[in-house]
């Protein structure tokens, strides 16, 4: 199927996507703080710079949009247009996620994969049950895990 707008419009639409402060990203952000959970934004000291670092936990929170990170879910489909353009960015960008884990496994880091897909869309499972599983987790002593919408 064609692209519904000119290759101009397209490109100012996906450069105005935000790499930071994206709804998800806030939602956790409050609900986490209105509990008393104190964390650190993007701190540049943590391989990765992760949406989230909690100090006291040892842990972080990687919350992924299901499309820039190509999750196998319902939010993900490759576009039509440029497609190997998309197939080469969405890879490298697993690639990335998958060095910047293995670089927090070995500073020592815990780190929870939270997916946009466990927040929004018919098979979400719910903001309230994606962050009562967070906190579960923070809180807990797994080393790694992730939230995310029905598969």
């Amino acid at each position: 199927m064609p692209d519904i707008v000119d290759q101009k419009t397209r490109s100012r639409m996906m450069s105005g996507i935000r790499a930071k402060n994206t709804k998800p990203e806030m939602m956790f952000r409050r609900a986490l703080h209105g509990l008393g959970f104190r964390y650190r934004l993007h701190a540049r000291n943590v391989p990765g710079k992760p949406d989230m670092v909690f100090p006291k936990y040892c842990a972080v929170f990687l919350i992924h949009g299901c499309f820039w990170h190509g999750h196998d879910c319902r939010l993900f489909r490759l576009p039509d247009t440029r497609r190997e353009f998309w197939r080469q960015k969405i890879e490298r960008n697993r690639q990335r996620d998958a060095e910047v884990r293995s670089m927090l496994d070995d500073a020592g880091w815990r780190h929870l994969t939270i997916w946009e897909c466990s927040v929004r869309g018919k098979e979400s499972m719910g903001f309230q049950r994606a962050l009562e599983e967070a906190t579960r987790w923070l809180t807990g002593g797994t080393t790694s895990a992730e939230i995310r919408g029905a598969p």
